[in-house]
């Protein structure tokens, strides 16, 4: 019904205008979709049908019809980027390359929703700890020890027995959790000989008392100051990590690993370098934002444009080296195996600090 203040002239004129300007609207809205569909059939480059169905079927991707075409324009367009960017590897102009992988289909944006959860805390004021047990800040530091030996030294404790398999934190903002984890298990192993993957679950379900999120990000040192209040923490095979925050389900009487106490790591390359040395496997935050680092393969990655103040993701730094005249720390991620190198990433080692590795290191102490 139309419900007008008007005479009865003017209340026709303008019905009959509204009604004039309805089917204009509506035709002009049937061309823009009937455009915008050509478009985007138009904008599928034929030549990667064969890609785009094989990428699909390895990835185990379903879509509805709707969904599909918007997810090849965004696979496509991460195809350009990576074939670009390869490009630009062979020229010289980058030291690393990239390459398809299971989150081809996100855009940048959404894959940093989804699966960066590092929430860093202010630990400007923190006590950091050294490796023998005592209170330290930065001006205390022992800055007369020599660590030239680290210079040319190579340092890789999956070689040790102190890594376990890269594990795969799914569509959940967990990665505090598997950061945390395995810098427990490196030193667990350290102290018994014995290798257990640990329940990130656990951490994950357990610790939002301590100021963790669950898949909405979380920080190491809030599991570890969970791990140590609790009394221990499962293996991974008992309290299985299924994505997801639950209820908490720790079961005390099957403890996997202890620890006593956590230290952070001095914000400097020499620092984390002797860390990393002489304790194993150090937890780490770094900004991994950029579609370069989304799309990772190989070699050793620098991106200037990376940030050394806003971490967004938590990690494992497993070691360091030389590759190509190139320092670099040698870093486990959560992504699977089809990520990176093999799970892994190396980040140019500098005191450039880049993408913010020096940041926010800690470990625990058993």
């Amino acid at each position: 019904m139309w419900q007008s203040t008007c005479c009865l002239g003017s209340c026709t004129q303008t019905i009959t205008r509204s009604l004039s300007i309805m089917k204009l609207s509506l035709f002009v809205g049937c061309v823009a979709v009937s455009i915008l569909a050509a478009a985007s059939e138009q904008t599928f480059d034929s030549i990667l049908d064969e890609d785009w169905r094989n990428w699909k079927s390895e990835h185990e991707k379903q879509y509805t019809e709707g969904e599909e075409s918007y997810r090849r324009m965004v696979w496509e367009d991460n195809m350009r980027f990576i074939k670009q960017h390869n490009l630009e590897h062979s020229m010289g102009k980058h030291g690393f390359t990239v390459g398809m992988n299971h989150f081809g289909d996100l855009t940048n944006k959404e894959f940093n929703e989804l699966m960066n959860g590092f929430r860093p805390l202010d630990s400007n004021n923190v006590n950091v700890v050294d490796e023998f047990g005592g209170d330290r800040n930065d001006e205390e530091a022992d800055e007369d020890e020599n660590d030239d030996y680290l210079e040319d030294a190579t340092v890789d404790w999956r070689e040790k027995g102190y890594v376990t398999q890269v594990k795969n934190q799914g569509n959940c903002g967990s990665c505090w959790a598997f950061s945390a984890t395995g810098a427990i298990e490196g030193q667990w192993f350290a102290k018994t000989k014995q290798l257990i993957p640990l329940s990130e679950q656990q951490l994950v379900d357990c610790s939002s008392l301590y100021g963790n999120a669950g898949c909405r990000g979380g920080w190491m040192s809030n599991a570890f100051e969970y791990v140590v209040n609790s009394g221990g923490i499962n293996s991974a095979t008992d309290y299985r990590y299924v994505a997801e925050q639950n209820n908490c389900s720790f079961m005390i009487n099957k403890i996997a690993a202890k620890i006593k106490h956590y230290a952070f790591v001095i914000r400097r390359v020499k620092y984390l370098s002797r860390a990393v040395a002489r304790i194993g496997p150090i937890s780490v935050a770094i900004d991994a934002s950029k579609r370069s680092f989304q799309f990772y393969r190989q070699g050793v990655y620098n991106n200037q444009q990376c940030s050394a103040h806003l971490p967004n993701h938590a990690v494992l730094v497993v070691g360091f080296g030389k590759m190509d005249n190139n320092d670099y720390w040698l870093i486990k991620n959560s992504w699977g195996t089809g990520w990176g190198d093999q799970g892994y990433i190396k980040i140019l080692k500098s005191r450039a600090n880049i993408c913010g590795v020096l940041n926010y290191a800690v470990y625990p102490i058993v």
